[in-house]
This record gives structure tokens, C-alpha cells and sequence, in this order.
């Protein structure tokens, strides 16, 4: 495949520049005659930046934008953390490939460098996300956990500034920047579980865009395609969108796939947690054996009371 110009879509934040250029540069590698530009654009999450994301819709907010361009054909591709991207895509878009997967891990930066354990009651721990504050409620429901919006260097900032005295975000986001000087510790996610397809780049393109197909079945990582396609079928099931306080992550051997979900109340205090081994055959199904497991124990009921 030669001679063609591919227009990858990406927000703007230094992070996802670099999710970009990740993209760019294995397209490169492996279809030499490709010309791949990236164009920035702002979407919605990133312009509103003094709301809690469980506030203002967690489904789409960093990918309507990127997805009108897809539809207007100014894109032929957009980047996304798989994490941000939501399960039920409209038919006219799908998931064409992902990148092999980072650290999918929760990390903890604290002042001090107080651990997680070592936080207490007058700590003020920044998150935006209802699925770490009811992990770190469950752990301790004495914690003050708060809102916090922004990129990483922005949290960072606000940290040093002493509106928090500790963030939670991304190992892999930090790891990606060269910022893993920062973390005071990487969070078990045997007790921590994180969110779906963290640590997951994903390009999503237009369904039956044939071209720009070939193109991202010559960098999909196989591996990294079968745990995100179970996690997203977890999730799914649970009718959940990236602003729940629900997770999983997928671990494997030779011969089998292990995956860990859980769901919880924002507090923390109800917090239902499940584990389901399959071969790797019928790892989608797996994925959403192990969410209406915890639908019967409950789980519905709990997202059914934050859901808008």
C-alpha cells in the first residue's frame, strides 16, 4: 500500500499528542509508502473543565467531537484511550484497531509520599473519576475524596499548590510522559481495580471505511484486541459508560484468560466484586457472564440509582 495520505484526529493534551504519534509512527513502520498527518481537536471534555465528568455526561465527552470529523470525512481516524471511548458505538463507527496495551494500573501521587495506606481522614485526595472514589472509600471510607479535572501536569500543579495533598491517575499516562519519577506507588489491582481498557490506545474509524480497515489490521496487536474486546463485553453488559464506579482488568496464561470486575456505590460502602477464568475461546462471553454475575448480586440497582 502506497502513495496514500491518512489524516489521524486527536485531542490536543500533550498525552494524547503522544497517543497520536504512537499511531503515526507504527503506520510508518509498517506501511512505509503511507503519508499519516495528525490534526488536533478539542472536544467537549476538554472544555469544560470545572464539572465533575460523572456530572456532564461521562459517555462521549472526549470523543463526539473527533467522531463529527470522522462523519464529515475531515478525519480518517481518531485516537482515543480506549477507557474514554464508550461500548455502544453507533453503527457507523467501530473500533479498527488497538495498540499493544501499556501498564493498565491506578497510580498514587502523593505529597509527602504518603502510600495509600499511610492516607488519612485529613488527606485530600483528587480524582475525577466515581470509580476510583468508591475504591478509595471502600479502602477508607475516613478519606476526603474531591473533584479534580484537568491533564496530568495540571494535577500535578494543583498538588504542589496544596489543594490536594494526593492525585490519582493512569500509571500508563504517566509512564508515557516520562513521569513515572512522580509516582509514590502503583496501586494493586487485586484491591484497586482499574478502569476498563486502561492503558489501551484505540483508533476508531468509519465502518466499511475498507482502506483505512487495511491499514489498522497491520497494527492491531492481537493480544491487547482479545482483553479489550472481553473488558468492553464487561462492561457493556453492565450498560455502563466510562463514568461508573465499575472496573476489570484481564491477566493470562498459556492455556487461559483470568478477568476481575467489580461494582460499587460511590461511597464505597456496597462494592460487589467477581473473578471468572476461561479459555481463550470465549473470552467476549466470559466478560459478560462475570457482569450479569454481578447484576444478580445487586449491581444493577446501583447503577440504575446514578445513572441521569
Amino acid at each position: 500500500m502506497t502513495g496514500s495520505k491518512i489524516i489521524i484526529g486527536t485531542r490536543g493534551s500533550r498525552l494524547a499528542m503522544y497517543q497520536a504519534e504512537q499511531v503515526r509512527a507504527k503506520i510508518r513502520k509498517v506501511n512505509p509508502g503511507i503519508s499519516p498527518e495528525i490534526v488536533i481537536i478539542k472536544t467537549k471534555g476538554d472544555k469544560i473543565l470545572d464539572v465533575a465528568l460523572s456530572k456532564i455526561g461521562g459517555k462521549g465527552l472526549f470523543t463526539k467531537e473527533l467522531e463529527y470529523a470522522l462523519t464529515g470525512k475531515k478525519i480518517d481516524m481518531a485516537v482515543h484511550s480506549l477507557k474514554d471511548l464508550p461500548t455502544d458505538l453507533p453503527e457507523r463507527f467501530t473500533v479498527g484497531a488497538v495498540l499493544e496495551r501499556a501498564d493498565f494500573r491506578d497510580a498514587l501521587v502523593s505529597k509527602n509520599n504518603k502510600k495509600l495506606s499511610e492516607l488519612s481522614a485529613g488527606d485530600r485526595i483528587g480524582t475525577s473519576s466515581l470509580r476510583r472514589q468508591a475504591g478509595l472509600l471502600h479502602l477508607n471510607k475516613e478519606l476526603h475524596v474531591t473533584d479534580i479535572r484537568g491533564n496530568i501536569n495540571t494535577r500535578l500543579q494543583k498538588m504542589k499548590e496544596g489543594h490536594y495533598d494526593a492525585v490519582i491517575m493512569a500509571a500508563a499516562g504517566l509512564i508515557r510522559l516520562e513521569m513515572e519519577n512522580h509516582i509514590t506507588e502503583i496501586l494493586d489491582p487485586e484491591t484497586f481495580i482499574p478502569a476498563v481498557s486502561q492503558g489501551i490506545i484505540a483508533v476508531e474509524i468509519r465502518t466499511g471505511d475498507e482502506h483505512t480497515q487495511k491499514i489498522c489490521d497491520a497494527i492491531n496487536h492481537r493480544e491487547t484486541w482479545q482483553a479489550a474486546c472481553m473488558e468492553r463485553a464487561f462492561l457493556n453488559t453492565l450498560q455502563g459508560g466510562c463514568q461508573v464506579p465499575a472496573g476489570c482488568y484481564t491477566t493470562r496464561n498459556e492455556s487461559a484468560v483470568s478477568i476481575t470486575g467489580f461494582v460499587a456505590s460511590p461511597d464505597g460502602r456496597i462494592y460487589l466484586k467477581e473473578n471468572m477464568e476461561t479459555p481463550f475461546g470465549k473470552m467476549e462471553e466470559t466478560g459478560r457472564l462475570l457482569a450479569r454475575k454481578l447484576i444478580a448480586r445487586g449491581g444493577d440497582k446501583i447503577l440504575k440509582e446514578i445513572r441521569p
